[in-house]
């Protein structure tokens, strides 16, 4: 069992470190409360190649795995800029097309995601139905050679920077009559598909979206992969990448908030000219929260290796518990940074407390710490089925 990085991954981890603090937080939270985008890092970190860490080399990509989109995922947000658009257009997008996709929509796809041109971010969660996709409304049928999609998608990120959207649909088998999962790469600007703002206590550069698609009439390539047989299997192929990729996002960001706090702790002094950090009740919340992101860290690695292996089905447990070690270590490493900090730490200047609606997000998505939870009962433990 080896726990290090390959010295390709270490230069990875190095070079995306660098450029991460050459930006640093106050560019993201800039960026945030303006209603901009991180434009210029995104450009940055595609011509560096970063953003195409997985995809395959033939494409333009890097020819590496959810293990490089991880790192790159977990330095950025160690540098205080954590890219949610990183986890839907290289993780979810580009897996999806990469491992399921028809030639023709790869070679379509995959170059301009690697070199960060073309984002395509993903929907699947609804008003109703959460992100069952059994008990999806989004529905295409049939008309012609075309499709027709109709449907309401919600919490869907970035649609305003992206040139597509990967929705999950689904539709009828011709076969059995039963409705099955699709998946189809939608133009954002596509005659039917209405999107709208919502308004989230979350400070980040990145939007939430509302979408209605209203009959928005597709060529028959839209659907992804060479029949619908394609739809279950792509749709998994997206789930893990994701939930590893959030939760390295979650883990670095929990790296960023303990530095800021151990940095402070360690340098302010009063009572008799001691630091804060040398008094326990002080250092010991901080220790505790190091040691529940380096435990997280650990089964995001884990997780990781067994899907570039091929693994799924170990990964899929691995993921799920990834994610939800790395929700919860982030939240508490980022309350326990404020609290460290004092009333410092609710200013914007130290920027900790600027992170504090994303980590709370954390831990609802892209899946909750319940779904999580009785996923693992089941799953684990063996346990009936509870809901």
């Amino acid at each position: 069992m080896n726990f290090d990085l390959t010295p390709e991954q270490d230069q990875l981890r190095d070079a995306v470190r660098a450029l991460g603090r050459r930006y640093g937080h106050s560019y993201f939270v800039a960026k945030a409360k303006s209603g901009e985008h991180t434009t210029e890092l995104w450009e940055e970190a595609g011509r560096l190649g970063y953003l195409g860490v997985n995809i395959p080399t033939e494409y333009g990509g890097g020819g590496g795995g959810i293990t490089e989109l991880a790192i790159v995922c977990e330095e950025l947000a160690a540098a205080g800029c954590p890219l949610l658009l990183l986890v839907v257009s290289p993780a979810i997008a580009a897996t999806v097309i990469a491992r399921h996709g028809t030639d023709e929509q790869r070679k379509r796809h995959l170059p301009g995601l690697a070199d960060g041109s073309r984002k395509i971010v993903f929907a699947i969660t609804e008003p109703d139905a959460g992100s069952n996709f059994h008990r999806l409304g989004t529905v295409a049928r049939r008309d012609g050679d075309d499709w027709l999609l109709t449907g309401r998608k919600v919490y869907i990120s970035g649609v305003d920077e992206a040139q597509h959207v990967l929705v999950v649909a689904r539709t009828e088998d011709a076969t059995t009559g039963k409705l099955k999962p699709a998946l189809f790469i939608v133009p954002t600007d596509a005659p039917g598909l209405e999107r709208a703002k919502l308004d989230m206590e979350i400070l980040s550069p990145e939007n939430q979206f509302l979408l209605y698609l209203d009959d928005v009439r597709l060529p028959a390539d839209a659907l992804v992969g060479e029949s619908l047989d394609a739809g279950l299997p792509a749709l998994f192929a997206g789930l893990n990448p994701e939930r590893i990729t959030v939760a390295a996002m979650g883990a670095g960001t929990g790296r960023y908030a303990i530095e800021r706090a151990s940095e402070y702790t360690a340098t302010r002094k009063i009572w008799g000219g001691r630091s804060i950090g040398s008094h326990q009740g002080v250092a010991h919340p901080l220790a505790h929260a190091a040691v529940q992101v380096e435990l997280a860290r650990l089964m995001i690695h884990k997780a990781a290796t067994l899907y570039d292996e091929g693994r799924d089905l170990e990964a899929g447990v691995s993921g799920n518990m990834a994610k939800y070690a790395a929700g919860e270590a982030a939240a508490l490493a980022v309350d326990t940074a404020v609290q460290a900090l004092g009333g410092a730490g609710m200013t914007t200047e130290y920027g900790v407390a600027t992170l504090l609606g994303a980590v709370r997000a954390g831990r609802i998505a892209p899946v909750s710490r319940e779904m999580i939870l009785n996923f693992v009962a089941q799953h684990v433990l063996g346990q009936d089925k509870s809901y």
